[in-house]
């Protein structure tokens, strides 16, 4: 029996014994997780650390007379004492809601239905894992994590609801480097493909070859300036920081408030949506409400939806649309544009080609000025060439000019950015970005 099988069959006698538990006028939910992960950690191109985890966790809600209490453990798989847990930190629950405060945002639990999804991947063999990697990076300082195996999350509730949801997935997170010069990588997915991984690999290489020209130091300015879909995908992960969130704008704090307002608008190129069609986690939330599979949020510059979780719903008397209580988008795309990836250079003439950025954090919320610093992988190109790699900039941009007026063009390809998370467990969820073409990118220092 195998791992997804057998905690399924756990999960489900476990959630039995709590929810059977019910007392009159009470309302019980359980949020499952698990995982069952090889972790294989890369140094120098050699194995230096190499760990298989599994771990299985509960999450028990209790609600009564408009109040909430919830606390999680950990499964040990042993179906009787994982029972026995469950009913003892009922009680805990129970004597700690009659302490609480009264709710007047609580969300009664309801039936939203019951659905499983399971699938299954094709992923390198443990014993394979090795030779895969460290074979094609013979030759160059491979640093990295991977990782892979089951990932699960599961909801059920009093009323009858009953949600299931498993896949098998990999990641390798990756840099190559040549002293202190480095290129980033991932490759993720579902089925492993050699040769696909091979030739990110060798772009990596590349890319690192063109690090050897000396650095060109650039002066702070407003610069042309090409976006590869690993930097864009850092920008728009601003996008789960409130700027989405429907009680944040209420509340005033929400970066897309003059968007929202109508005070400011986006270029008609860009678009942004919550597609759960990808297959990147799971649609249900932690309330086992099931989200539309596609919603737009920012369609050709223009809001159409913020994220609205059913408690903002019922504080603010409008109709929720099953976000998570931090109103963020889970699987997020920004729609593609036209610029073929041949003609990047070419289009973007004289300017910046940056890979990645990071350390990006608010500079001015009301205007949606984002800051940050350039990272691996940065260039300056000059009639479409890249010249030069550039010393560290630190930029500071409002997201109203280079997804708006300045955003020349978006490709007509996308990448895959997953979550690589592995605090406390495996994180569900990731990006499909495009490249983007900006006219003037601001720069500081």
């Amino acid at each position: 029996m195998n791992f997804t099988t057998r905690t399924q069959i756990n999960f489900n006698k476990v959630a039995d014994k709590v929810l059977a538990a019910i007392l009159p006028n009470e309302e019980i939910s359980v949020n499952f997780n698990a995982e069952e992960t090889l972790f294989v950690r890369f140094n120098n191109s050699k194995v230096r650390q190499t760990t298989s985890v599994e771990q299985t966790s509960l999450e028990i809600r209790v609600q009564f007379n408009g109040r909430t209490a919830d606390a999680s453990f950990n499964l040990t798989g042993n179906t009787e004492h994982d029972q026995a847990q469950g009913l003892k930190w009922l009680e805990i629950l129970r004597k700690e809601i009659a302490t609480l405060p009264e709710d007047p945002y609580q969300v009664p639990m309801t039936n939203n239905g019951s659905s499983e999804s399971a699938h299954t991947g094709k992923l390198l063999a443990a014993a394979d894992v090795v030779e895969a990697i460290v074979t094609p990076a013979q030759g160059c300082d491979f640093a990295g994590l991977y990782t892979a195996g089951p990932l699960i999350t599961a909801n059920r509730n009093s009323k009858g609801q009953s949600h299931w949801f498993a896949t098998e997935s990999f990641f390798m997170d990756f840099s190559i480097y040549n002293g202190q010069k480095a290129v980033k990588g991932v490759y993720a997915g579902t089925e492993w493909k050699q040769t696909d991984f091979v030739k990110q690999l060798e772009s990596s290489k590349a890319q690192l070859a063109l690090m050897d020209k000396p650095k060109k130091v650039l002066q702070p300015g407003a610069y042309r300036t090409y976006l590869a879909p690993g930097a864009v995908a850092e920008i728009a992960g601003m996008f789960r920081w409130e700027a989405m969130s429907y009680n944040a704008y209420k509340q005033g704090n929400s970066s897309m408030k003059k968007l929202a307002d109508k005070e400011k608008s986006l270029s008609p190129k860009f678009s942004l949506r919550e597609n759960f069609g990808m297959g990147l986690t799971h649609r249900f939330n932690s309330l086992g409400e099931l989200a539309p599979e596609n919603l737009d949020l920012i369609k050709n510059g223009e809001l159409a939806n913020f994220m609205v979780s059913s408690r903002s719903a019922k504080e603010y008397g409008v109709t929720g649309n099953a976000a998570e209580g931090y109103e963020g988008p889970r699987s997020m795309e920004i729609s593609s544009g036209t610029l073929a990836k041949e003609d990047i250079l070419k289009e973007l003439g004289t300017g910046l080609y940056l890979s990645n950025l990071h350390y990006i954090n608010w500079s001015d919320r009301p205007t949606a000025r984002i800051t940050g610093m350039t990272r691996y992988a940065c260039f300056w190109v000059e009639n479409g060439e890249i010249v030069a790699p550039i010393a560290d900039l630190r930029f500071d941009e409002s997201m109203y000019d280079c997804f708006g007026e300045n955003l020349e063009a978006v490709t007509n390809f996308q990448d895959v950015d997953p979550e690589v998370g592995t605090y406390h467990g495996r994180s569900f969820g990731g990006k499909k970005i495009p490249g983007m073409l900006i006219k003037d990118f601001k720069f500081t220092l």
